[in-house]
């Protein structure tokens, strides 16, 4: 029991000491000090979720806008669940990111295999005419996107009949599918699958492996980092996004939550409760980050540097 005493200390012993410089500790200054600069409007809408409109505007002047003192309560997470559907707004954007996030790892990973390690004429071609899309904002195709959603069949059903039916609008797959297949999402996944080496579908192939066995088996259980970075990306703009909700969606029932936002701007803005609704709808990203930070922020350098 000694022995094992005086080698583990001896272990301990032999390791290096990290040096403390002047770099160092600046270096560690300038992080907190960039951290505070981002935390303080997120810090500074919980604590006003909290205060009365009129003690909102009375501690701008100070620190006390960034802490929680004076008059708190939850009166403004009241009159905002009596406001907006906010529960049902939840529901509906933890639906349809979901589903994005889900088909989108699936279309856009499988695209991406085809076209990094199949071999197949014009392959190079197809890859720079997906990459060019990236170039393109959303705002310059939403009029013809919202054009051919209103004119796509469905098929749907009446009691026990099947009917086609014209047009997309005011559903959820018109929210979801538009936002399924993702140029940058297909470019991650290509520029990883281009560093897994080729060998192993070859030896797979000699095992008498197919192309999607390869892929299921092979190609995407190595490759977390990839599908870490995919499911944020998508997650987040399926989460935020505004303007196509707005122009495809009339059903309050179906609504995601960034449209819930502009219930509070009316004659009179109530300063608090809306407030109380950012942090609803904040909190729960927030907190899918910070649980997900070190391997997003490792996925994004995996994903980007490799290949």
């Amino acid at each position: 029991m000694t022995t094992l005493t005086h080698k583990a200390a001896s272990r301990r012993a032999s390791k290096p000491r990290r040096k403390i410089t002047r770099g160092t500790v600046g270096l560690n200054v300038a992080r907190l000090v960039l951290g505070l600069f981002f935390a303080f409007p997120i810090v500074f809408m919980l604590v006003s979720s909290l205060k009365p409109d009129e003690q909102i505007f009375g501690d701008l002047g100070s620190l006390k806008a960034f802490l929680p003192v004076g008059h708190l309560s939850l009166d403004n997470y009241r009159t905002t669940l009596d406001t907006v559907p906010a529960l049902r707004f939840l529901l509906n954007s933890i639906v349809v990111s979901g589903v994005t996030v889900a088909l989108g790892l699936f279309i856009n990973s499988l695209a991406a295999f085809g076209l990094s390690r199949l071999q197949w004429k014009g392959r190079k071609i197809v890859l720079a005419l997906v990459l060019a899309t990236l170039v393109v904002p959303f705002e310059t195709f939403a009029l013809p996107l919202l054009w051919w959603v209103n004119h796509l069949p469905w098929l749907t059903h009446d009691g026990f009949t099947l009917l086609w039916t014209e047009g997309w609008l005011d559903t959820y797959r018109v929210q979801i599918l538009p936002f399924v297949a993702n140029a940058f999402s297909i470019y991650l996944f290509y520029s990883y699958f281009q560093s897994i080496p080729k060998e192993l579908d070859e030896a797979a192939i000699v095992d008498g492996a197919g192309w999607f066995r390869i892929y299921r088996s092979i190609i995407m259980p190595l490759s977390g980092p990839a599908i870490a970075s995919v499911s944020i990306l998508t997650f987040l703009p399926a989460w935020n996004s505004y303007l196509w909700p707005l122009m495809v969606v009339q059903t309050e029932e179906l609504r995601p939550v960034m449209l819930g936002v502009s219930y509070f701007f009316q004659l009179n803005v109530e300063w608090g409760p809306m407030m109380a609704y950012s942090s609803m709808i904040t909190i729960p990203v927030l907190a899918l980050f910070l649980a997900f930070q070190r391997n997003f922020i490792g996925s994004i350098a995996a994903s980007g540097v490799k290949g």
